[in-house]
């Protein structure tokens, strides 16, 4: 398969095993870097070795989960999700937000650990949604086809709203669209089931919105042959409730939420305030020029201007103290993971393998595309880490547990 390289009694994809190794080992160093400050901070001193420490946890975790048989995975993705939803209505109950913002509820405390369940949901979602779509003959043909994957996924992702946790609410939509996208749907039909969210942006302005509306019934009319009655009619209804539902909506958002939103758009419009992230960001990044300012020696991560520095910012420090070249690098390490992800997906023994190993692609295309977006201003704030560079115990974890069981569908014959 070109895939496996030999190692003692069993085998493993060297190249994507060593970047992701490679790429945590790099994220040690820089969360050790966001602690090098001028006034030290309870918060960040010493962290690099908690994230070292979750670093070896996680290699012990996936040497355990790589030895798997394929079948077992398949087996467990039902019972998997059920424990994850539970896990989800568990935190809302009892969780905390363990120093994130106040009125978050994302983790569960066991002793003195914090986990976050949301990162177990994500694997256990992908294993079920990818039985799901891989028990079928056919791709998805209509919109009611879509309906079981759609609410597998809407169930924990509702969960993740309600912490609030929009960030990671995103990831579950990718994690979606992405396997369904892998299972043959028509991109037509993927349009329509995004309707409804393209609609609810939309609704900040009368106008803009009930222009979107013609278009959409415009398009719905040129594809009438595609779609049955009754489906056209609900996409038009749902992107009507969505408009309708647009100011609830925000007003319900925490405060944090919708000043991200709002300083998304004009971050000068509170400098010291919710713009504060966006904009010291920035200056981090573009102050590295072309080489950076070289390993610990960033100025607005040193003077702490830079805020949430080894977690939700990491790509920042990484920009002012590596430059335009460091950035790229990084990017680029990405993207060959990325593609490594997809290679396995296309020799994947049977279509449940190939979903999972795609659904993995998804959500970590999500994060990385959204981390990135929002250090530079293309995306609002929603305080998703980059993987394996980002301090995160529970995410290392889980994301090591991903990269085993995406390991195994490559080494699997």
């Amino acid at each position: 398969m070109g895939l496996k390289t030999s190692f003692e009694h069993w085998a493993i994809d060297a190249p994507l095993v060593g970047l992701v190794l490679g790429l945590s080992v790099v994220g040690v160093a820089m969360i050790y870097s966001a602690g090098q400050l001028e006034v030290p901070s309870a918060i960040t001193v010493g962290i690099w070795k908690k994230q070292l420490a979750w670093l070896l946890l996680s290699l012990v975790a996936f040497a355990a989960v790589v030895r798997i048989p394929l079948r077992w995975f398949e087996w467990a993705a039902y019972p998997a999700y059920a424990f994850a939803v539970a896990l989800l209505g568990l935190t809302l109950a009892i969780g905390s937000g363990a120093g994130t913002a106040q009125g978050v509820r994302s983790w569960l405390g066991i002793g003195g650990l914090h986990f976050q369940p949301a990162e177990f949901a994500k694997l256990a979602t992908i294993l079920a949604l990818a039985r799901v779509l891989a028990a079928r003959q056919e791709p998805p043909a209509t919109l009611r086809e879509l309906v079981p994957a759609f609410t597998l996924v809407a169930v924990p992702l509702g969960l993740v709203v309600l912490q609030p946790d929009l960030g990671t609410a995103l990831v579950f939509v990718a994690i979606l669209f992405t396997a369904l996208y892998w299972a043959g749907t028509p991109v037509t039909l993927l349009v329509l089931l995004a309707s409804p969210g393209v609609g609810l942006i939309l609704s900040f302005d009368a106008r803009v919105f009930g222009a979107y509306v013609v278009v959409l019934a415009l398009f719905l009319y040129l594809h009438r042959y595609r779609l049955y009655l009754l489906e056209m009619v609900a996409v038009v209804l749902a992107n009507l409730a969505a408009g309708t539902i647009a100011e609830p909506l925000w007003n319900s958002l925490e405060p944090y939420q919708r000043a991200r939103l709002l300083v998304f758009l004009d971050p000068a419009a509170d400098p010291r305030g919710a713009g504060w992230h966006l904009i010291q960001s920035k200056v981090a990044i573009g102050s590295g020029g072309l080489l950076g300012k070289g390993f610990t020696l960033g100025t607005q991560k040193r003077y702490a201007f830079l805020p949430e520095q080894h977690t939700d910012f990491i790509f920042s420090v990484v920009g002012e103290e590596f430059g335009f070249l460091g950035t790229l690098v990084t990017l680029l390490l990405f993207a060959f993971l990325l593609r490594r992800l997809v290679r396995t997906a296309e020799l994947a023994p049977d279509p449940f393998a190939a979903l999972v190993v795609f659904g993995i692609f998804g959500a970590w295309l999500a994060h990385v595309v959204i981390n990135v977006g929002m250090t530079i201003g293309f995306l609002p704030i929603t305080g998703l880490p980059l993987p394996f560079l980002s301090y995160g115990g529970s995410f290392l974890l889980m994301s090591f547990v991903a990269l085993a069981t995406a390991v195994r569908v490559g080494t699997e014959d």
